[in-house]
């Protein structure tokens, strides 16, 4: 699953072009492709100017919020009476998701360049990469690259001959998907427990060491040296329509899809196209059942809506879900969709940072009912407890992990609750036991 293929005719390719080439992995074979080339031009730019050119290109983030990223980039304070940091989110714990994997393993040293780049334009003299812990390849390779982008200069105290500054570090994170949400990110990098933030002050006023910092993810950053080499009017072409959504994005499916893995289109391809045409469909004899299209922390499509969803960051909203980290998880008719609402409820309760009421009780005793229902024991008075504790959890916390979990819950009882009426009749085998 996410391992490279053949470019589909309807992929539209920039960030996936070298996936497979493991000569690319290497400080020669990526500046034989073209690498550090936006590094070095940028590096005899004025920083302002570089954000401009990002915030003129359209990009948006690519971890889940879609916020523009040049805009982020301007927040941070122009003067330098303190440390600028940037942190990259290589966290990618969410589930469905694995295209920033695939970006470390293959092109390590465009996730370097972008970083780079992004800390001349913001002013920071030190980025710090967060990597998932289980990611033990990525680590390899990324850590690799690292020490080849010093050694050959691009990085330390005198980068590429510009006189500035540019370190970089590693961070291994210890598996816990709170830790993707950047303010808990930031307190893990503090050696403290990581715990989400309140904010304001947000992290370009206080961030990492209390000190200005921004926090982008891997594939944000990656795009960043080619919008550089060719231009944010190039960048901004890359659209179906829809100009507030540009440039490519990488989707990873999996599920029950025949070709699973990775892959790039352009802004506002449709999502029954993706599934269907280049991801070969579901398994024959079977039929499309339901999507999540953005990781498992967004709402449920049915059939029909997947059918008709454009994936861009407005027309995933008009569908009434959201793009979130673009993790593609499909389901066919054999799907047990109560069942699937649990398994997501229970990795959220399990993943919970305890820190919020709403958060630690809502999770829990959300995944309880849903498993008193699937034991054959839930009552009809059930659902509308479920709906009104995922109430209780929507936007009353700190961040947005029980949000995360109220979504797929909402969803799937409002779009498939025939099954869960069908466990509480009795029309349906119990399928787990309650313990006690």
């Amino acid at each position: 699953m996410g391992f490279p293929h053949e470019p589909h005719a309807k992929e539209t390719v920039v960030l996936s072009e070298y996936f497979g080439d493991a000569a690319a992995r290497s400080y020669k074979g990526w500046v034989e492709r073209g690498g550090y080339k936006a590094l070095k031009k940028v590096l005899g730019m004025n920083p302002g100017d570089v954000v401009e050119e990002v915030k003129a290109s359209g990009l948006r983030g690519r971890g889940g919020a879609g916020f523009p990223t040049g805009v982020k980039w301007s927040f941070m304070p122009k003067d330098k009476s303190k440390p600028h940091y940037l942190c990259c989110n290589a966290d990618e714990s969410e589930p469905g998701t694995f295209k920033d994997r695939e970006i470390m393993r293959w092109t390590p040293h465009a996730v370097i360049e972008g970083c780079a780049i992004a800390q001349h334009a913001i002013q920071a003299e030190i980025t710090y990469i967060y990597i998932r812990g289980e990611f033990t390849e990525p680590l390899r390779i990324m850590g690799a690259a690292l020490e080849e982008a010093y050694q050959e200069g691009v990085l330390g105290e005198n980068a590429m001959g510009s006189g500035k500054r540019l370190d970089m570090y590693i961070h291994r994170g210890a598996g816990a998907y709170i830790c993707g949400e950047e303010t808990a990110m930031m307190n893990s990098i503090e050696g403290r427990r990581g715990n989400p933030r309140i904010k304001p002050p947000f992290p370009a006023a206080s961030g990492v060491f209390g000190m200005p910092t921004t926090i982008n993810n891997v594939e944000t950053l990656a795009v960043v040296p080619h919008i550089i080499n060719r231009g944010a009017h190039w960048y901004k072409g890359l659209c179906l329509g829809n100009e507030r959504s540009v440039g490519t994005k990488l989707f990873s499916v999996c599920g029950h899809v025949q070709r699973p893995g990775n892959y790039e289109v352009t802004m506002g391809f449709p999502l029954g196209e993706l599934i269907n045409d280049i991801c070969g469909g579901v398994p024959s004899g079977r039929t499309l059942k339901a999507c999540i299209p953005g990781g498992s922390s967004v709402p449920i499509l049915n059939k029909e809506e997947t059918e008709n969803c454009i994936l861009d960051y407005e027309g995933v909203v008009a569908a009434g879900t959201m793009l979130g980290s673009g993790g593609v998880i499909v389901f066919d008719d054999s799907a047990d969709m109560v069942y699937q609402v649990m398994r997501l409820a229970r990795f959220y309760a399990h993943e919970s940072c305890a820190q919020c009421t709403q958060c630690r009780e809502g999770t829990a005793w959300t995944t309880r009912i849903l498993e008193r229902i699937l034991a054959g024991q839930g009552e009809m008075k059930d659902l509308d407890l479920l709906l009104d504790l995922a109430d209780s959890m929507i936007g009353k916390t700190i961040c947005v992990l029980s949000d995360s979990c109220a979504a797929p819950v909402i969803s799937g009882i409002k779009k498939f609750r025939g099954e869960f009426e069908a466990y509480i009749a009795g029309v349906r085998e119990p399928v787990m036991a309650v313990a006690g």
